[in-house]
């Protein structure tokens, strides 16, 4: 047996969706406006989890010129069948539904197959038969919808030589509660004599929710389990530690044993940093319906599961990154499209090179950011960089981001033929500037940020003695419950030219992060 502490993916690694081939589990996520798409983790335990790749690494599969935080890449669905990997997901703002395709998880994948005006909707997913008939799940909003989040959940045949729908589309469910809201994420399974479709309904937030249904028949009609919802935590209270428990998806272990991976959120006095987590839980099968983590009724911090192997949860412990490989780290992130014209790693070796370009955090563009997840509720981040001004100044730092309009940067720049540093917030897409040293003629800087739940300490170094910049900077702007939308937050480095592309540059030495205990 080993043990499995929940979240198994802290941070936002949201909309989790797995397969099993052989004895290795394959998870994907969503990733919204950041480049590269759709993270890939191999496990061979539910447990450990490595992150083999992203998905969607070329611009030409992942177009997102102009896309606001939380559009993009919604929902993935991973799927095998017969020596090819398929991969499903919907770009909101590009192209909608479609499918790629690789023979090893670990790519490279194919461009992208769209589907087109008759996949309407969200969240698609993926269902191959015993004799090898695929079918297509969707989300939509129903014809003559009566209000908002009126919407139905839809299956039709695809055909994999010519990637397009054919044959009827029906319509199977449209919620289980009266008036539901937002049926989605919508997983088709077999079982035994029955056909099983699992759904989210009541939208993403506290009163999240997991349905099921069953029918003999692919197209129905399906009924809904009686004991719906079959995970939810909205019955537990907005202060309980967990919430927004659902969007789930089944896997088997080969021996009998079920589990189910799903989202969920760890608020802080009200407040969510960390964004949508993937949370693990054991189902069992009564009278023919799925029953998660059976006598506990909800999720659980830790637990027993059959297995063996490496159980470090991902990113667990310090991690310091170097510069001096051929590729960025996969589990780095930037801002839409064109990652090689906002960096280098091979203008100077050793050494990750952001340019001072015109673009800055507040521009739908791509800023010279690049970052990761937020993992922990107190951690510290560090880095070391030497910066090139160019002939218009500029800046370059280290930013904690939740969205366009709401953000920290921690900025050296230069103004006026000066140089300082500031910490400035951006609250809705107004600036706020907290602290402003005096001149510093020093061009080789370090910052440090440290987070103790919903505040921060920020400090620099210019001669290798670390002073205090400002302390306590309440960061609850940047949590999903004041800032809206669908992303836990991100923190990395960063750079711009205020609007002008200056020929400035800073060159990053390291970049470390680990959880402060």
């Amino acid at each position: 047996m080993i043990r499995a502490n929940n979240p198994i993916m802290a941070g936002f690694y949201q909309d989790p969706s797995i397969c099993r081939v052989g004895k290795n589990y394959y998870m994907v996520h969503s990733t919204f406006a950041y480049f590269p798409g759709v993270p890939i983790f191999r496990s061979e335990n539910l447990v450990g989890w490595e992150q083999i790749g992203n998905v969607l690494e070329r611009d030409s599969q992942l177009p997102l010129s102009g896309c606001r935080q939380s559009q993009g890449i919604f929902a993935p669905t991973i799927r095998y069948s017969q020596g090819m990997f398929y991969m499903i997901t919907t770009n909101v703002s590009a192209g909608g539904n479609f499918i790629v395709t690789a023979q090893s998880p670990e790519g490279p994948w194919s461009e992208p197959y769209f589907l087109g005006p008759d996949a309407a909707g969200i969240d698609p997913s993926l269902f191959f038969d015993t004799d090898g008939t695929c079918y297509y799940i969707g989300q939509r909003e129903k014809s003559g919808a009566k209000y908002y989040g009126d919407c139905e959940i839809w299956i039709q045949r695809l055909n994999l030589q010519t990637m397009k729908l054919e044959g009827e589309a029906v319509s199977v469910l449209d919620g289980f509660q009266k008036n539901a809201v937002w049926p989605e994420g919508p997983h088709l399974y077999r079982k035994d004599d029955y056909y099983y479709l699992i759904h989210a309904e009541s939208g993403t937030a506290f009163h999240h929710s997991v349905m099921a249904a069953r029918s003999r028949n692919i197209f129905g009609p399906y009924e809904y389990c009686p004991s719906n919802p079959i995970i939810t935590h909205r019955h537990l209270g907005k202060d309980y530690p967990v919430t927004a428990v659902g969007h789930a998806d089944l896997v088997d272990d080969g021996d009998g044993n079920w589990y189910m991976v799903m989202l969920a959120c760890r608020p802080q006095e009200g407040h969510t940093l960390l964004g949508r987590e993937t949370f693990l839980a054991k189902v069992i099968w009564e009278d023919d319906w799925p029953v998660v983590n059976p006598g506990v009724g909800r999720l659980e911090d830790t637990f027993d599961i059959p297995g063996s192997g490496d159980t470090t949860r991902l990113f667990d412990g310090c991690r310091t990154y170097t510069f001096d490989g051929q590729e960025i780290p996969p589990e780095f992130l930037t801002l839409r499209n064109h990652r090689d014209k906002v960096l280098s790693l091979s203008a100077r070796p050793g050494y990750l090179r952001l340019y001072m370009r015109e673009d800055t955090l507040k521009d739908l563009a791509e800023p010279s950011y690049l970052a990761v997840r937020q993992q922990h509720t107190d951690y510290e981040v560090e880095t070391r960089f030497d910066v090139c001004f160019g002939t218009e100044g500029g800046c370059a730092g280290v930013a904690m981001m939740q969205n366009n309009d709401d953000h920290v940067r921690v900025e050296y720049f230069r103004e006026g033929g000066q140089n300082a540093v500031r910490v400035v917030r951006c609250a809705r897409g107004v600036d706020e500037e907290l602290c402003l040293t005096g001149d510093i003629e020093k061009e080789i800087m370090g910052l440090k940020v440290s987070v103790h739940g919903l505040m921060a300490d920020i400090r620099y170094s210019c001669d290798g003695q670390w002073q205090d910049l400002i302390s306590d900077v309440d960061i609850r702007a940047l949590s999903t419950e004041s800032a809206g939308g669908f992303l836990g937050c991100t923190i990395g480095m960063y750079a711009s030219g205020y609007g002008k592309d200056t020929g400035g540059y800073a060159d990053f030495e390291s970049f470390t992060y680990h959880e402060l205990q």
